[in-house]
């Protein structure tokens, strides 16, 4: 999943880390774990299946204990980009592309991964990861504004959506289809600018949560084309989406250590990283990547909300295309060790001699691993801790090879390490606006406060307010008449969409992943139809 851009060009949130005192020899740098494993698909879907994406991918906690706010990686994920008739416009990036992971600056983490929906404007001008959570400040946005929530039945926390605690390889089912709740207009905030009418709506499929939950607002992405008219039309509010995602896990960051003997031979030890064990004694990871064209549910929810019969939401597979898996791929993980010019010296390590990728079932990527060079436990397999640097020769290239830890000598102490999540100062709550005036206030909710209490320790407080008169469409350009549209429009899939209900296609095997149970939450009385939850605060149950 790329997640990397997000976070080089935005700074992290503030977090003093108290590093834990590693018990090894004076040889020992700060290394650390990282790269990308490649998983491509197999045939080229048609242009024309360009009404969105879904997929299954597994959910497990990578390491075995979470390393402290360094700590940065993706599941497998995707890129969600435009599609366009001819050249794309140049030196401009803006997709969707969040997923399952952990942040640098996630506040509130655990070893369990988080979910994000992280869509980037035109070269990271404003990144939008839920319902008021983004880049930027309240005074200063830059996508906090840039979700509206849809569901009634779930509660999108401002750390991230949680899945339940201590997963085990469960299937998270998750995509964005694009659903006509908008209209296109010729302006933008009065500018003679268009905006489009596409609303990228996130759909899970979880054990205890189906259907969609939240959207890019269009004026997310129209808004960048008034500094840039040039870009107007060109992006995720207009444009149609390319059907052939790539599909990848990217690692930033896994804590490692380097030492070296008395002859000078190097060793390395890694945090324990773990992979499901959810298909036999294989590793499934990413399991029906669909591709969507207007005929599995664009057009029969225009058609209902034009007056016509009934769309319950569910995708008509006619229209869609279930994607392949060849069963290769390829690893670049390597260890970095840092250099006194500030680069880092890469060396990859032997993924090779201990997973085989592999098609382990009927649209389904995965891995089988060489048992012995990994261990097995609680269904997780646990990657080698230890490797022994094998240098390279004219033909060759350096490389870390896995070995047993009887095979490295007592005198580097990599034996000692301890990988203990670290102490760190406790992290500062989420808040939004109280002002008075603000959009948060007027008109303000419905109904309030209430809490949520949440596997991560954090506690959340959330307000109900009416569709159309939460804060991100208060501040989307869209004007009363607009969002009454689309309050109608709403109502009528409050109505007839339960949470319980099929929308994706389920996975031909195993588990669904769970959603935090304290997320899942009942409208009160009254305000069952047209009325969402929208989080106001996220803080330590513990704070101070």
């Amino acid at each position: 999943m790329r997640i990397n851009p997000i976070l080089r060009r935005i700074p992290a949130l503030p977090a003093t880390l108290l590093l834990a005192v590693l018990a090894v020899n004076a040889n020992a740098q700060d290394e650390y774990l990282a790269g990308y494993l490649i998983i491509p698909t197999g045939e080229r879907v048609d242009k024309s299946f360009d009404a969105g994406f879904s997929m299954y991918v597994s959910t497990w906690p990578l390491l075995r204990h979470y390393p402290g706010h360094r700590f940065q990686t993706g599941l497998p994920g995707t890129w969600m980009f435009a599609q366009y008739d001819g050249t794309a416009p140049k030196k401009m990036y803006s997709d969707v592309e969040g997923g399952l992971g952990w942040w640098t600056d996630t506040r509130f983490p655990t070893e369990t991964p988080k979910f994000i929906m992280g869509g980037v404007a035109p070269n990271f001008s404003e990144i939008a990861n839920g319902p008021a959570h983004g880049a930027g400040t309240w005074e200063q946005p830059a996508g906090l504004y840039g979700v509206a929530q849809l569901s009634p039945w779930l509660l999108f926390p401002l750390d991230g959506l949680n899945i339940k605690q201590a997963p085990k390889g469960e299937f998270l089912g998750y995509g964005y289809l694009n659903l006509p709740l908008a209209n296109a207009k010729k302006t933008t905030h009065g500018k003679e600018t268009p905006t489009g009418p596409n609303c990228w709506t996130l759909f899970l499929n979880s054990s205890n949560f189906k259907g969609p939950v939240a959207f890019f607002t269009p004026y997310f992405w129209s808004h960048s084309t008034l500094n840039n008219p040039s870009l107007a039309g060109q992006l995720l509010d207009s444009r149609p989406v390319d059907p052939n995602t790539q599909i990848q896990m990217e690692t930033q960051y896994i804590p490692c250590r380097v030492a070296k003997d008395s002859k000078g031979d190097s060793y390395a030890r890694i945090s324990p990283t773990s992979f499901p064990q959810n298909y036999g004694k294989q590793s499934a990871l990413v399991h029906r990547s669909t591709s969507y064209n207007a005929n599995a549910l664009y057009n029969s929810v225009a058609a209902w909300f034009g007056g016509g019969t009934l769309s319950t939401g569910q995708v008509d597979m006619a229209g869609a295309h279930v994607r392949t898996f060849p069963g290769r791929g390829s690893a670049t993980w390597e260890i970095r060790t840092p250099q006194p010019d500030g680069k880092d010296k890469r060396v990859p390590i032997s993924w090779n001699s201990f997973a085989t990728p592999s098609a382990v079932a009927p649209f389904t990527f995965g891995y089988k691993w060489n048992e012995s060079n990994v261990a097995q436990h609680d269904k997780l397999v646990t990657l080698p801790e230890y490797f022994r640097l094998e240098k390279g020769s004219d033909s060759k290239k350096d490389r870390w090879i896995p070995i047993q830890e009887s095979m490295v000598p007592a005198e580097t102490n990599l034996m000692s390490l301890k990988w203990d999540r670290p102490v760190e100062n406790a992290e500062e709550p989420y808040v939004t606006p109280a002002e008075p005036k603000s959009t948060w206030k007027q008109p303000g909710p419905a109904a309030g406060p209430f809490k949520a209490h949440l596997g991560d320790g954090t506690v959340v407080t959330y307000y109900w307010y009416r569709f159309a008169d939460q804060p991100s469409l208060l501040n989307a350009d869209l004007t009363l008449e607009e969002r009454e549209q689309m309050q109608k429009k709403v109502e009528k899939i409050h109505r007839s969409w339960p949470k319980n209900h099929n929308y994706l296609a389920p996975p031909n095997f195993g588990k669904l992943a769970s959603i935090d149970p304290a997320l899942i939450v009942k409208p009160p009385k009254g305000l069952e139809i047209g009325y969402v939850p929208i989080a106001t605060k996220q803080e330590l149950a513990n704070h101070k």
